[in-house]
């Protein structure tokens, strides 16, 4: 009879550790035993004969590679219903490993532009992640992201309707192929998004250059950039970075898996947390990357030799960028904390 494996005593911490997850794709934790439950029941054909050959298909070489299959298999999500199941399942998930506070972004154009309707997505998040607050005493903020391949006129089509639902949407967001579409295409959406008082985020710096990073800085105002690793590329805005406390989500399976970094050991994470930097771990798209939060930190702990304090610290910077109230923020600091002071030795 085989034994199961003993879990560490590092992932039970892990585990038990308060941890806010800041950059997530909704779309991107739909499992492929949920895409196929979808698509058969919309009666969609995937480009895939099973639940193993989706997973197969997973052996990305660059972020398009990803982004073909991402939008083939999005296509299954169709009533709000398919939404609240693929958000609720998420939350469930984060909630088992720590995760106590969830920003979440959501691709609007991805559906609209198959005639789903803006607010049906809506409707599904909105009901799972409030269904999540009261199970789980989860907190949470919604991040509708644009997509830069597609027109800044698109984008303010899209700001419209993100605004006609401020009940549930806290802030916009960049994301989608990065390489040959600047923050600066989108400065006038950003700023239109800021003066109705929505808050602003941006993908920059994962196979962009660091110019792009300076460019949602600067042109977009934005409050975290989102993966951000090439900095290390410019020293003067890791400088500023550091300086201003400018959050970066990174997200280390996702690095690996797209070919940002050839290994895990390789990845700079734990340089740019020596060097000041407010970095955070995050898991971006689980279910093509191979892993949730949990997993990410148990990556780079592995391959990083990261200690129980830096560790801590992770999660630390988690709260801090987030954009929860301060009260919230320094009450979950002291959790941690205490929780830091309490664990037993590994």
């Amino acid at each position: 009879m085989s034994r199961a494996t003993p879990v560490r005593p590092i992932e039970s911490y892990l585990r038990s550790l308060p941890k806010a997850e800041l950059h997530l794709h909704i779309e991107g934790t739909l499992e492929p035993e949920l895409a196929f439950h979808l698509a058969q029941k919309h009666g969609v054909r995937l480009p895939f004969a099973n639940v193993a050959a989706l997973r197969a298909a997973y052996d990305f070489g660059n972020l398009q590679a990803f982004l073909d299959i991402y939008y083939a298999v999005a296509q299954v999500l169709r009533d709000a219903d398919d939404f609240y199941h693929l958000a609720i399942g998420y939350m469930q998930r984060a909630h088992e490993q720590g995760v106590i506070h969830a920003e979440i972004f959501f691709d609007p154009q991805t559906h609209t532009a198959r005639g789903i309707a803006f607010g049906t997505v809506v409707a599904g998040l909105k009901r799972a992640l409030i269904e999540a607050e009261h199970r789980f005493g989860m907190t949470h903020r919604l991040i509708a992201c644009f997509l830069r391949h597609l027109s800044a006129d698109e984008a303010r089509r899209t700001l419209d309707e993100v605004l006609e639902h401020r009940d549930i949407i806290t802030a916009v967001g960049l994301d989608s192929s990065e390489i040959g579409h600047p923050p600066s295409k989108f400065a006038a959406v950003f700023r239109h998004a800021r003066e109705q008082g929505l808050l602003t985020v941006a993908h920059a710096g994962e196979e962009g250059p660091p110019s792009y990073i300076r460019e949602a800085l600067d042109l977009l105002a934005v409050r975290r950039i989102d993966h951000g690793v090439r900095c290390e590329d410019d020293p003067a805005l890791m400088q500023r970075l550091a300086r201003e406390r400018v959050p970066l989500t990174v997200c280390p399976l996702s690095n690996v898996r797209l070919g940002v970094f050839d290994t895990m050991e390789r990845h700079n994470l734990k340089r740019l947390l020596a060097a000041g930097l407010l970095v955070t771990v995050n898991s971006d798209d689980p279910a093509y990357f191979g892993g949730y939060v949990l997993e990410n930190y148990l990556a780079v702990e592995r391959a990083l030799g990261l200690s129980r304090a830096q560790l801590a610290t992770l999660a630390r910077n988690s709260i801090e960028a987030s954009f929860l109230d301060a009260d919230a923020r320094r009450r979950w600091t002291a959790a941690i904390d205490a929780r830091t002071h309490d664990a037993p030795a590994s």
